[in-house]
Protein backbone atom coordinates (compact mmCIF):
# COMPACT_ATOMS: atom_id res chain seq x y z
CA UNK A 1 0.00 0.00 0.00
CA UNK A 2 2.98 2.34 -0.03
CA UNK A 3 2.61 5.08 -2.49
CA UNK A 4 -1.02 5.05 -1.97
CA UNK A 5 -3.42 8.07 -0.76
CA UNK A 6 -6.13 7.46 1.24
CA UNK A 7 -9.21 10.04 1.26
CA UNK A 8 -11.35 8.90 4.34
CA UNK A 9 -14.18 11.56 3.43
CA UNK A 10 -17.74 12.29 4.48
CA UNK A 11 -19.79 15.41 5.96
CA UNK A 12 -18.49 17.06 9.37
CA UNK A 13 -18.96 14.68 12.33
CA UNK A 14 -18.38 11.41 10.55
CA UNK A 15 -14.74 11.18 12.19
CA UNK A 16 -12.78 11.29 9.29
CA UNK A 17 -10.04 13.03 10.84
CA UNK A 18 -9.76 10.26 13.95
CA UNK A 19 -10.27 7.62 11.67
CA UNK A 20 -8.12 9.09 9.10
CA UNK A 21 -5.16 9.63 11.93
CA UNK A 22 -6.22 5.80 12.92
CA UNK A 23 -5.67 4.45 9.66
CA UNK A 24 -2.69 6.16 9.25
CA UNK A 25 -1.15 5.03 11.98
CA UNK A 26 -2.18 1.38 11.27
CA UNK A 27 -0.58 1.69 7.67
CA UNK A 28 2.28 3.47 8.21
CA UNK A 29 1.94 6.58 6.64
CA UNK A 30 1.94 10.17 6.97
CA UNK A 31 -1.91 11.94 7.95
CA UNK A 32 -2.93 15.03 6.71
CA UNK A 33 -6.32 17.14 7.61
CA UNK A 34 -7.77 18.92 4.73
CA UNK A 35 -8.85 21.29 7.41
CA UNK A 36 -4.91 22.50 7.66
CA UNK A 37 -5.74 23.92 3.83
CA UNK A 38 -8.59 26.28 4.16
CA UNK A 39 -7.53 29.70 3.82
CA UNK A 40 -8.16 31.81 7.00
CA UNK A 41 -11.26 33.46 4.90
CA UNK A 42 -12.87 30.08 4.62
CA UNK A 43 -12.36 29.39 8.08
CA UNK A 44 -13.61 32.69 9.14
CA UNK A 45 -16.78 32.12 6.61
CA UNK A 46 -17.67 28.59 8.30
CA UNK A 47 -17.20 29.71 12.05
CA UNK A 48 -19.95 32.50 11.50
CA UNK A 49 -21.85 29.68 10.18
CA UNK A 50 -22.23 30.32 5.99
CA UNK A 51 -21.22 27.48 3.88
CA UNK A 52 -18.71 27.56 1.23
CA UNK A 53 -19.46 27.92 -2.35
CA UNK A 54 -17.83 26.04 -5.00
CA UNK A 55 -15.56 29.14 -5.58
CA UNK A 56 -14.50 29.52 -2.08
CA UNK A 57 -13.51 25.70 -2.33
CA UNK A 58 -11.33 26.12 -5.28
CA UNK A 59 -7.96 26.91 -4.45
CA UNK A 60 -8.72 24.71 -1.26
CA UNK A 61 -8.32 21.70 -3.73
CA UNK A 62 -5.85 22.85 -5.78
CA UNK A 63 -3.60 23.05 -3.08
CA UNK A 64 -4.50 19.23 -1.75
CA UNK A 65 -4.42 18.25 -5.52
CA UNK A 66 -0.82 19.14 -5.56
CA UNK A 67 -0.13 17.75 -2.42
CA UNK A 68 -1.38 14.35 -3.31
CA UNK A 69 1.32 14.10 -6.42
CA UNK A 70 4.40 15.00 -3.37
CA UNK A 71 2.31 12.16 -1.60
CA UNK A 72 2.55 9.84 -3.81
CA UNK A 73 5.91 10.04 -4.13
CA UNK A 74 7.19 9.94 -0.94
CA UNK A 75 5.51 6.71 0.44
CA UNK A 76 1.88 6.99 0.44
CA UNK A 77 -0.17 8.86 2.88
CA UNK A 78 -4.10 9.80 4.35
CA UNK A 79 -6.11 12.48 3.95
CA UNK A 80 -9.30 13.26 5.81
CA UNK A 81 -11.32 15.62 3.57
CA UNK A 82 -15.04 16.31 3.20
CA UNK A 83 -14.65 15.88 -0.46
CA UNK A 84 -18.61 16.32 -0.66
CA UNK A 85 -18.78 16.20 -4.61
CA UNK A 86 -17.70 14.24 -7.01
CA UNK A 87 -16.46 17.25 -9.02
CA UNK A 88 -14.60 17.54 -5.72
CA UNK A 89 -12.94 14.37 -5.69
CA UNK A 90 -12.25 14.91 -9.52
CA UNK A 91 -10.26 17.68 -8.55
CA UNK A 92 -8.47 15.61 -5.92
CA UNK A 93 -8.14 13.14 -8.42
CA UNK A 94 -6.42 14.89 -11.01
CA UNK A 95 -3.16 15.46 -8.29
CA UNK A 96 -2.91 11.73 -8.34
CA UNK A 97 -0.67 9.88 -10.31
CA UNK A 98 -2.61 6.11 -9.49
CA UNK A 99 -6.08 5.92 -8.31
CA UNK A 100 -6.94 6.94 -4.79
CA UNK A 101 -8.57 4.85 -2.36
CA UNK A 102 -11.57 6.27 -1.37
CA UNK A 103 -13.23 5.57 2.25
CA UNK A 104 -16.60 7.17 2.81
CA UNK A 105 -18.21 7.29 6.56
CA UNK A 106 -21.41 7.32 6.17
CA UNK A 107 -23.76 8.31 8.88
CA UNK A 108 -27.48 9.28 9.74
CA UNK A 109 -27.87 12.68 10.35
CA UNK A 110 -28.69 11.82 13.57
CA UNK A 111 -25.53 10.43 14.81
CA UNK A 112 -23.89 13.04 13.00
CA UNK A 113 -25.58 16.01 14.77
CA UNK A 114 -24.90 14.56 17.99
CA UNK A 115 -21.38 13.88 17.22
CA UNK A 116 -21.52 17.47 16.03
CA UNK A 117 -23.19 18.76 19.25
CA UNK A 118 -20.77 17.24 21.57
CA UNK A 119 -17.50 18.46 19.68
CA UNK A 120 -16.00 21.73 21.66
CA UNK A 121 -13.63 24.44 20.07
CA UNK A 122 -13.88 23.33 16.24
CA UNK A 123 -15.10 25.71 13.85
CA UNK A 124 -17.91 23.47 12.05
CA UNK A 125 -20.81 23.15 14.07
CA UNK A 126 -24.51 21.75 13.99
CA UNK A 127 -25.59 24.35 12.34
CA UNK A 128 -23.40 23.56 9.17
CA UNK A 129 -24.70 20.01 8.83
CA UNK A 130 -27.74 20.19 6.88
CA UNK A 131 -25.94 22.09 3.87
CA UNK A 132 -23.19 19.71 3.99
CA UNK A 133 -25.37 16.65 3.50
CA UNK A 134 -27.81 18.91 0.94
CA UNK A 135 -24.27 19.34 -0.63
CA UNK A 136 -23.29 15.32 -0.46
CA UNK A 137 -23.12 13.52 -3.54
CA UNK A 138 -22.71 9.85 -2.16
CA UNK A 139 -20.01 8.24 -4.18
CA UNK A 140 -20.62 4.94 -6.23
CA UNK A 141 -16.99 3.61 -6.03
CA UNK A 142 -14.32 3.09 -3.06
CA UNK A 143 -15.24 1.78 0.76
CA UNK A 144 -18.52 2.58 2.57
CA UNK A 145 -18.41 2.01 5.84
CA UNK A 146 -21.72 2.50 7.66
CA UNK A 147 -20.94 4.25 11.39
CA UNK A 148 -23.08 3.54 14.06
CA UNK A 149 -23.06 4.31 17.61
CA UNK A 150 -21.78 1.55 18.88
CA UNK A 151 -18.68 1.16 16.69
CA UNK A 152 -15.29 2.41 18.20
CA UNK A 153 -12.65 4.39 15.69
CA UNK A 154 -10.25 1.62 15.96
CA UNK A 155 -13.65 -1.10 15.21
CA UNK A 156 -13.83 0.96 12.15
CA UNK A 157 -10.29 1.03 11.10
CA UNK A 158 -9.87 -2.30 11.50
CA UNK A 159 -12.81 -2.90 9.24
CA UNK A 160 -11.41 -0.52 6.46
CA UNK A 161 -8.22 -2.59 7.04
CA UNK A 162 -10.41 -5.91 6.20
CA UNK A 163 -11.69 -4.41 3.09
CA UNK A 164 -8.53 -3.28 1.72
CA UNK A 165 -6.54 -6.49 2.12
CA UNK A 166 -9.49 -8.72 0.78
CA UNK A 167 -9.73 -6.29 -2.18
CA UNK A 168 -5.92 -6.22 -2.78
CA UNK A 169 -5.04 -10.07 -1.86
CA UNK A 170 -2.33 -8.62 0.25
CA UNK A 171 -2.26 -8.38 3.46
CA UNK A 172 -1.97 -4.88 5.48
Amino acid sequence: MKDTVFVVMGVSGSGKTTIGRLLAEKLALAFHDADDFHSAVNIDKMSAGTPLTDADRKDWLAAMADAIGQWEQTGGAVLACSALKETYRQMLQAGAHRPLQWVYLDGSRELLHNRLEARKGHYMGPLMLDSQLDTLEEPTYGIRIKLREDHTPEQVVTEIVHIVAAQTDHPL
